[in-house]
């Protein structure tokens, strides 16, 4: 075991991690980044998911950097890919298309983008990456981390890394319990948190279904693969509020729970440049091959693409048989998810029901070049839902949701730190629980919800701050995770500079004026202007 020291540890190199990395950095700190998986990224690159954005994601509501990001995506596939002029010029460029975006593009870029941002400190030598590596073990000395052990995956060398500070930017909140940080899972009572959609007993292994997305596209010939060892399984398997079998391409509508059969049709001929993403008006999700589609085939030059990309992340592939969190059992569903994904694909392939009345789509290929796996499938199952602090303030359902509030205005806090808007979005869970899928106001990100009620110098950076299962819905999505972190980036530097702890910040009316002032210097926009949520 070797011995290292940084200022600034982040464990998890998701879409928070990263951001806290960028904050801390150019605060002037020194960090260690450590990541499971091959891409940083998260749920934008090794999860293989497009961003859920609100719908005024491209003039406000963001972060300076979440922004320079976008824009590094866009600016890589101008001057990489063999784009179209019209498409090349379009200031708004959706290299996918996709419904569920209006930034739909391949993993890999987002991957290669975030790595442009980070390697300048790398060269500087005041950021280390260590990847791919997991967090083993933390010790403690009362409320304070005093180091964690990190495992690298490809060697089983370890290294004890001591910090001034931790941030647990990991998808589940892996260090909360090695380094016996308070936290919640799953449903809390409404005793609890006084939501009038929570259950009166609480559930804590009533967690939002993972997902393991794929990419695919579709080809001339026969790409079938070998018939998935529980394909029979999940072809009988039906959940009673379902309307049908979950290999289909019918699933209750989030937001109505009605039945709904959605198409799929991958010669689909639509015009890219017509397709506008935009949640508040439309769910995209009527037609599946255009929903998640990160190329569009039209876009590029003629001849470069032999077809669109698509992604699958449908309700067809939400695992609803167990949870991977605390645990033992963990590695059997994720296995079991696996293969409920590679059942779905097949079943693509082989029984699903085309325009022309045959069935099956033979032509369909799993990109496994796309996702960078051998296999097809992201490099990680999509998470939804983490362990979350037990936090100074607890974002709660009716400090945000339209009918609870009685309007849609944003929900504000007098120690913002960000905002975030999407709709509460719930996916069906392990508990049997059908959609929750109800309107959000625009919020705030409160301060409170990222400071610990015990640990000092902690913190967490991404879906493990202090919102409830219901909460949650609406901070897990990909631009409120990146400004959780790069929040946390900041504070942690902050609080070094000035010798306090991240408690003193918030209760401080001085030090909160001057964070926040900090805040919005860096491009963190703490406020929104006069709109409605949806």
């Amino acid at each position: 075991m070797s011995a290292r020291h940084t200022e600034i540890l982040i464990v998890g190199g998701g879409l928070g991690g990263v951001a806290a990395a960028l904050a801390a950095l150019s605060a002037g700190r020194r960090v260690t980044l450590t990541e499971e998986y091959a891409w940083l990224g998260g749920q934008l690159t090794s999860q293989a998911v497009p961003p859920d954005e609100h719908s005024w994601v491209e003039q406000f509501g963001i972060t300076a950097t979440y922004r320079r990001l976008r824009e590094g995506i866009r600016d890589y596939y101008r001057r990489a890919y063999p784009l179209t002029a019209r498409a090349r010029l379009a200031r708004d460029l959706n290299p996918g298309a996709g419904l569920v975006s209006r930034l739909c593009a391949e993993p890999a870029v987002a991957a290669a983008v975030i790595d442009e941002m980070l390697l300048p400190f790398v060269g500087a030598g005041r950021l280390t990456i260590l990847r791919p590596a997991r967090p083993t073990s933390a010790t403690v000395d009362g409320d304070r981390v005093t180091s964690v052990t990190i495992t690298m995956l490809a060697t089983g060398e370890t290294h004890d890394i001591t910090a001034d500070f931790v941030l647990d930017a990991t998808e589940l909140g892996d260090l909360l319990p090695m380094t016996g940080t308070e936290y919640v899972t799953g449903f809390e009572s409404r005793h609890d948190t006084g939501e009038p959609s929570a259950p009166e007993v609480a559930q804590p292994d009533n967690q939002q279904a993972i997902s393991w997305c794929f990419a695919i596209d579709h080809v001339d010939g026969n790409h079938v693969i070998d018939k998935p060892r529980d394909y029979d399984y999940w072809r009988a398997y039906q959940p009673e509020y379902w309307g049908a079998p979950m290999l289909s391409f019918t699933a209750p509508d989030p937001r109505t729970l009605t039945t709904v059969t959605r198409s799929f049709n991958p010669l689909v001929d639509d015009d890219p440049h017509a397709q506008t993403a935009d949640q508040r008006v439309n769910q995209g999700d009527r037609e599946l091959w255009i929903f998640r589609r990160i190329a569009a085939a039209k876009l590029f030059t003629p001849g470069a693409y032999d077809s669109d990309i698509v992604i699958v992340n449908w309700p067809m592939i939400d695992y609803l048989d167990g949870t991977i969190i605390d645990n033992p059992d963990a590695q059997t569903h994720l296995e079991a998810s696996r293969q409920l994904s590679l059942s779905m694909f097949y079943w693509l392939q082989t029984e699903a029901p085309r325009p022309d009345g045959g069935t099956g789509w033979p032509g369909l290929r799993l990109r496994g070049d796309i996702t960078g796996t051998a296999d097809g499938l992201a490099q990680a199952p999509y998470i939804r839902e983490s362990r979350r602090i037990r936090a100074d303030y607890t974002v709660v359902e009716n400090d945000i949701s339209v009918a609870a509030r009685g309007h849609g205005r944003p929900a504000t806090y007098f120690d913002s730190v960000g905002v975030g808007m999407y709709r509460i979005d719930l996916h069906p869970s392990t508990g049997g629980d059908n959609y929750i899928d109800v309107a959000s106001a625009p919020f705030e990100i409160p301060l409170g919800a990222l400071i610990p009620i015990r640990m000092t110098n902690l913190l967490p950076a991404g879906k493990n701050v202090g919102t409830t299962h219901i909460t949650n819905g609406a901070f897990r999505l990909h631009p409120v995770e990146w400004n959780i972190g790069e929040v946390a980036g900041w504070l942690a530097a902050f609080c070094l500079d000035r010798a306090v702890d991240p408690r003193a910040v918030r209760t401080s009316s001085e030090l909160l004026e001057e964070f926040q002032s900090l805040l919005t210097k860096a491009g963190v926009e703490l406020h929104w202007p006069d709109v409605t949520g949806y």
